[in-house]
């Protein structure tokens, strides 16, 4: 799949209104997820950082058009990335520690890749453009040179490292 190209700031990244949606849809429900939008204006419901940024309600992840979709992402890998118990209770908030921080980056870079129009490259530069922090200065070179624990974190899950 091709990569979109990236965004040079926070202004230009990918939202929720202009993605693939039924693609993002399908792709999260792979791993029994929804995606609910709340109309443009509203509080998005659990959203940990407010704003534009999405919320997590279980198997839900809330948004609103202006929703980053690698904020959307983000808040799904959380949900994916635990068990079946702790999302059962989750509400706005994933908890977890570093190393499952370092794995939901991870992931939602894999599944960028998937979405057409979006793409692994388009993902870390939106990432970047947001303020993420990664070790090696930015999200791909981060993914491509310094992420061994994370990709392991997944692997020993089962879950897509690749």
């Amino acid at each position: 799949m091709t990569d979109a190209p990236p965004s040079t700031d926070t202004a230009k990244v990918l939202r929720w209104r202009d993605a693939e949606q039924a693609s993002v849809r399908a792709l999260l429900g792979t791993f029994g997820l929804s995606v609910e939008s709340v109309a443009d204006g509203q509080d998005i419901p659990a959203s940990y950082w407010g704003d534009d940024e999405a919320g997590l309600i279980g198997a839900r992840v809330m948004v609103r058009g202006d929703t980053p979709l690698h904020s959307l992402l983000h808040e799904a890998c959380h949900a994916i990335c635990m068990g079946a118990q702790r999302r059962a209770t989750l509400h706005t908030d994933a908890g977890g520690d570093d190393a499952e921080e370092n794995a939901v980056c991870y992931l939602q870079i894999v599944l960028a890749g998937r979405i057409p129009g979006f793409g692994r490259r388009r993902c870390c530069a939106d990432m970047d453009a947001w303020g993420y922090s990664f070790r090696l200065g930015s999200a791909q070179r981060w993914f491509e040179h310094d992420a061994a624990d994370a990709q392991a974190w997944l692997a020993e899950r089962g879950l897509p490292c690749a």
